[in-house]
Formats: structure tokens, C-alpha cells, sequence
């Protein structure tokens, strides 16, 4: 069986519970992530998603397990994983220009400046930002803009794994669908390998390949892997009329608010934990009718 491009196996973390014992946050968690492939994360606070993505991005050792990166161990930060955070993370003092070509330089230690700058700046305008604005520092640019300053210089690192950690978070909503056009935009272009953690269920749909659910914890789990079959490009005020959104979306909010709990809490006995695969796709003839009286709806949350 081929092993595919990221593999996360057996992945365990404890912490001290402050009682002289161990908490377990997740245990034997085990999935994969295809070349190329947009995959989300979604779980209850406290559930270990920003775990998961500090070891993935080599900030954190897991208690057990490992990650394997294009067939090798994922040890330390490098510049072959890139990270956007929700809080920008620019540095203050540097140009919006130069928050980029800082990164750059380092990857491409060869190149001359004007092709650093160059390759730069074209990132920059696939996010929107050209002429003067290049210059400002970040305190002269808004929130939106900053956040398009760290999406811009994650990809123009060309890293083989980018981590997105609630990217839109702080951002309203309509400045957060700007920028998720343009990120789905440049993910395009790029094809690199993204895994991200959202707590917006219309969002994962929106951008994923796949969602990956994770049960409540402690012991939790990666229980479900929901692959989105809404074929793309997708545009948000078109995707809500797919016959699949809204049955991939009341699956999601029912696991969300009632099988995350009823799942929570079961060890795993040393065995891997990995994912049940689902599909769900009402276009297909043979797909399973709803139940008589049922009708697909949006559920808040």
C-alpha cells in the first residue's frame, strides 16, 4: 500500500494535568494527506487541532508517533512547512515588500535581489496588494491587507506543507470572503499541500478537498473524513445549489453537535485511530433517498 505524501501515525499527546498525573489529548491518531491535496480540520476547542498542527509544523513533539513528510520524518520547524497564523505574525519594523522577500531570501539563498524582489511582488499581486501599499509597513495596513501580507508570503516560500491556523478568524465576513477567493485563487496556481483549522463549517466546504472531524476530548480521535464532492472551481453564492451542499453540511453540524460527544472519551488500546471515510453525493441515481417527510435544510450551529 502506498504510503501517501504527509503521514501522521500513531500520533499520541499527553500533558501533565497539574494533579501529578497525565492528560491525554489525543491518542493514536493516525491519517494521511495527498500531494497537492486541501484538506480542513474541524473540532471543539480543546479537541487538539492546534496540537496536531504545532508537530506538523515541527514546533511541538508529540508524546508518541511520527510524521512523515514526502517519505521523511517531520523533526523541527523548516522551511519546508509554512504557517499563516490568525494573528498575522508580520514583523513590525519590515515593509510589507520586505515581510515577504525576508522569507524568500532565505529559501532561495542563489538569487539575485531583483529576482527575490520580483518573485515577491508577483505573489503579492495575486493577493491584491500592488504599487504603493508594497511599501507600507504593517501597522498602515488594515486587518484584512495584513492577513493577505501572510498568505502572500507563506506561498511565495514555495514550502511542500502549508499550515493555515484559522487564517480568517479576526477578519468580518466580508473581508474574510475576499480573501478566501484569493486563497482558493493562489492554491490554484500553486497546487501545494494545505492542511487547515477552521471552526467555520461553510468555510472547510467552500475550500476543501476534505474535512477531517475530530471527537470531543480528552481521547479524542479523528473519527470521520468527509470527502467534499462539489466539484470546482466553487463560488459562494453558486455552491449553496449543489445538490451536496446541504447534506454534506447537516452531516457535518450533526457530528459537530451530537457525535463528537457521543464518540468522545474512547481509548484507543494501542491501535491506530484512523478516519472513516465518507461520501456523501445526492447526484448519483443509486444515492441513499431521504427519509419520508425529511428535507435538507441549513442547521445553525
Amino acid at each position: 500500500m502506498t504510503r501517501p505524501y504527509l503521514s501522521i501515525e500513531q500520533l499520541t499527546q499527553r500533558f501533565p494535568d497539574g494533579q501529578g498525573g497525565e492528560m491525554t489529548v489525543f491518542e493514536d491518531a493516525s491519517f494521511g494527506i495527498e500531494k497537492g491535496e486541501f484538506v480542513c480540520i474541524l473540532g471543539h476547542s480543546g479537541c487538539g487541532k492546534s496540537t496536531i498542527m504545532n508537530i506538523l509544523a515541527g514546533l511541538a513533539e508529540p508524546t508518541s508517533g511520527v510524521v512523515k513528510m514526502d517519505g521523511f520524518e517531520v523533526s523541527g520547524p523548516s522551511l519546508d512547512r509554512g504557517v499563516v497564523f490568525q494573528n498575522y505574525s508580520l514583523l513590525p519594523w519590515l515593509s510589507t515588500l520586505k515581510n515577504v522577500t525576508f522569507g524568500v531570501k532565505a529559501r532561495y539563498p542563489s538569487w539575485s535581489r531583483a529576482k527575490v524582489e520580483e518573485h515577491a511582488r508577483a505573489y503579492l499581486a495575486k493577493v491584491g496588494l500592488e504599487g504603493d501599499v508594497v511599501h507600507r509597513k504593517p501597522s498602515q495596513l488594515s486587518g484584512g491587507m495584513r492577513q493577505r501580507v501572510s498568505i502572500a508570503r507563506a506561498f511565495a516560500n514555495q514550502p511542500k506543507l502549508l499550515l493555515l491556523d484559522e487564517p480568517f478568524g479576526a477578519l468580518d465576513a466580508l473581508t474574510r470572503g475576499t480573501i478566501q477567493d484569493e486563497l482558493i485563487k493562489v492554491w490554484g496556481d500553486t497546487e501545494q499541500t494545505v492542511f487547515m483549522i477552521t471552526h467555520d463549517i461553510d468555510e472547510a466546504i467552500l475550500l476543501a478537498d476534505r474535512i477531517l472531524l475530530m471527537t470531543n476530548g480528552p481521547f479524542a480521535r479523528v473519527a470521520e473524513s468527509v470527502e467534499i464532492t462539489i466539484p470546482r472551481p466553487r463560488n459562494r453564492t453558486q455552491i449553496v445549489e449543489h445538490p451536496n451542499y446541504y447534506a454534506i453540511r447537516n452531516h457535518l453540524v450533526q457530528f459537530l453537535g451530537h457525535r463528537s460527544k457521543e464518540l468522545a472519551g474512547q481509548q484507543s488500546g494501542g491501535a491506530a485511530q484512523s478516519p472513516e471515510p465518507v461520501r456523501i453525493d445526492k447526484t448519483k441515481p443509486d444515492a441513499d433517498p431521504e427519509p419520508e417527510g425529511a428535507r435538507l435544510r441549513a442547521v445553525n450551529e
